[in-house]
């Protein structure tokens, strides 16, 4: 997948067509540890877990019945979700559906013997597990052709800051990506940022971090192949930014997701609701946030964000079917009131603030207000 467009800058004219000419058409995923959720530290799950074979019958059986298409991506962890010995599984579904594995994620956070880390451990054989783990997952994304490896560091951080060395931290994760990357060359991974949780600091909290640990491992990247897709513009390490771990950092969500456009390096989003700050909730996408929301896919329409919308939530309360239904509703809903936008006003007044003092949050009301209300005219 091409990234280089969403670096391009328009000027006000080339933007005004381009919002005019396109609209936001979102492709959707879901992993499928959604489907069966599982407990807590305060609670047991509340349904009964389910297998692999159950989990993409229900996949099946929702396309069937037209609740979703050919077009719906599926995400999964490397070793305990997809596997060598069951990835047929995956290809059967993809057969009967055109429905694929986008993603195969290498887990590097549940395991025991990543208590003090995976990538980052200080220890050289916990550390190489984990290197050798995601050569692993990254040749099975080579397998299934899939878009990318997402990489969440969930277990790498720290409690305790004093006395703790952060750039040896950074040095074994950046380093051991970078082997494995050059093992199996051509293969985009996208890091997925979180503040904090599991580890009372998560090794790369914020946006900012993921952008500069990516540029790190490029800079360390020496495979033939890597360094061709490297000279040619294309970034081969980008982000997967979850709106509830953007929210977690108090970030604002669209200057976080530019920030990563800006860069061509918005390599797929992961969509729920969150309020600033707090445990990570998984709340259903549009629960909270509205305005964020709208916003950020307002960014990824001005700035060519073609890739697929995960829907990363836990529906703890609710059958795992529904919760998918209503996600996708709810940002189906949300990007066709961005489409309905009065781009021409609201570019006036990015352009010229001074002369459209309060029209960009006329043009907000008049595209959410019923038909029944009557707004009154505002003075100019």
């Amino acid at each position: 997948m091409d990234l280089r467009p969403q670096r391009y800058e328009r000027t006000p004219e080339e933007m005004l067509k381009h919002l005019e000419d396109t609209t936001l058409t979102p492709k959707f995923s879901a992993g499928v540890w959604y489907f069966y959720p599982a407990g807590g530290r305060f609670h047991e799950a509340y349904v009964e877990p389910g297998s692999i074979e159950e989990i993409l019958a229900k996949i099946a059986k929702m396309h069937d019945e037209g609740l979703i298409d050919s077009s719906f991506g599926v995400e999964a962890h490397f070793p305990n979700e997809v596997n060598w010995d069951n990835v047929d599984l995956y290809r059967d579904l993809e057969k009967e559906t055109g429905i694929r594995l986008i993603t195969v994620i290498p887990n590097l956070f549940y395991d025991r013997r990543y208590e003090f880390g995976s990538l980052s451990n200080p220890d050289p054989a916990v550390q190489g597990h984990a290197v050798d783990r995601l050569k692993e997952s990254l040749r099975l994304n080579v397998e299934l052709g899939t878009e990318f490896a997402v990489v969440w560091p969930g277990i790498d951080g720290y409690e305790n800051p004093l006395g703790f060395d952060f750039y040896g931290m950074w040095r074994r994760f950046e380093e051991g990506l970078a082997e494995a990357m050059d093992e199996v060359p051509g293969v985009r991974v996208a890091l997925e940022p979180k503040p904090y949780e599991p580890r009372g600091n998560n090794i790369y909290r914020n946006t900012a971090n993921g952008l500069l640990m990516a540029r790190n491992v490029e800079s360390l990247l020496k495979s033939g192949g890597n360094r061709e897709i490297l000279d040619e513009g294309r970034a081969l390490v980008g982000l997967n930014p979850e709106v509830g771990h953007v929210l977690m950092g108090h970030e604002e969500l669209a200057y976080a997701f530019a920030s990563i456009l800006r860069e061509g390096r918005l390599a797929h989003t992961h969509w729920n609701s969150q309020p600033l700050g707090n445990y990570d909730q998984d709340l259903n996408v549009g629960v909270l946030g509205i305005d964020q929301m709208l916003a950020a896919l307002l960014v990824m329409k001005m700035c060519d964000y073609g890739g697929f919308y995960g829907i990363d939530i836990n529906p703890e309360r609710m059958p795992a079917e529904r919760a998918l239904v209503l996600n996708m509703n709810a940002l189906n809903t949300a990007c066709a009131i961005v489409d309905q936008l009065d781009y021409g006003m609201l570019l006036e007044a990015t352009y010229s603030p001074a002369e459209n003092r309060g029209v960009v949050e006329e043009v907000l009301t008049k595209c959410l207000a019923p038909s029944s209300v009557k707004l009154k005219k505002v003075p100019r």
